[in-house]
């Protein structure tokens, strides 16, 4: 009886698949079989169910954040406005010097000489816009990057480091990855903070951050890729960009698929150590996506 308990923790930690709920395992074969070819390493993490169904692919290997670390410099950011530190309406001073050039900033590129913006505003530019400049000044309000990391670790996720502001971590392309995650933790911190229940943040900032979530603009063929027009998706994207020798180091997504009865599954996707080219690298993030929402929405499956 021994033996058999040994083996059947054993499969459960190498495949990662819970099956209290409904049986992963055509799932879990739809995504292998999608990433079987590619010269790229994918991790997935999906929760779903009431997180009766957990999957993951991957789920503990450390993956470049990217981008994706401003859906965690936001939530900081709120719990300081929770705390009295901050309102969501005081108004910020985004100097001429803070709009460096060669950073993706939208809120530049309209503003290109700067001025008062409101915490709200910035949250929006860096978490919907992915901007760079409104991360970085988020985070000059938090102290360091580090206070982010801190916080996510207090509410519980552990498999987290944020070590470098957006100009800093884009200086040097080793720089990327100090600033890590994995896939399951990317889907336990989604799973923490979308939990009304948990009351991690007050309403009024859950209801911002979620609808600014469901905001986003960019990684348009990622998550939301193949999934039916009208689907709603929540979700932070963040990109590595490709070296001189043609690796890319992070496509990421990560987010919450709203299903049409009214449910919703966790998912996070990152593809890091790519040899493929962007397009290829999205549509991994895509297929993943449609094959989870497939699966969830068709009763036979």
């Amino acid at each position: 009886m021994k033996q058999v308990l040994i083996v059947a923790f054993f499969l459960w930690a190498v495949f990662g698949c819970q099956t209290s709920g409904r049986n992963t395992d055509l799932l879990r074969a739809e995504i292998q079989q999608i990433v079987a070819d590619k010269k790229a390493v994918v991790g997935v993490s999906i929760i779903a169910n009431d997180g009766k169904d957990t999957l993951s692919l991957n789920g503990d290997r450390r993956c470049p954040l990217q981008s994706v670390f401003k859906l965690h410099i936001g939530l900081a950011v709120l719990s300081q406005v929770d705390k009295g530190r901050f309102t969501l309406d005081q108004t910020v001073e985004v100097r001429k010097a803070d709009l460096v050039p060669d950073l993706w900033s939208p809120l530049r590129d309209e503003n290109p000489n700067g001025g008062l913006f409101t915490i709200a505003r910035l949250i929006q530019y860096a978490v919907s816009q992915s901007d760079n400049v409104a991360c970085d000044v988020l985070i000059r309000l938090l102290g360091s990057p580090k206070a982010v990391e801190t916080y996510i670790k207090e509410n519980g996720v552990e498999e987290i480091a944020i070590r470098f502001a957006e100009k800093e971590m884009q200086a040097e392309w080793d720089n990327m990855f100090q600033n890590w995650t994995t896939p399951k933790a990317a889907s336990k911190t989604l799973q923490i903070f979308y939990d009304p229940a948990g009351k991690r943040l007050s309403k009024r900032s859950y209801d911002f951050i979620w609808q600014t979530l469901r905001e986003t603009g960019t990684g348009v063929n990622r998550l939301k890729g193949r999934l039916p027009a009208g689907t709603v998706v929540a979700h932070k994207t963040g990109s590595s960009g490709t070296n001189k020798e043609g690796l890319t180091a992070a496509t990421n997504d990560i987010g919450l698929l709203f299903l049409p009865n009214g449910e919703f599954v966790i998912i996070s996707v990152f593809v890091t150590d790519s040899k493929e080219n962007e397009a290829t690298n999205e549509k991994l993030i895509a297929d993943i996506a449609k094959a989870t929402y497939d699966f969830y929405t068709n009763p036979a499956k």
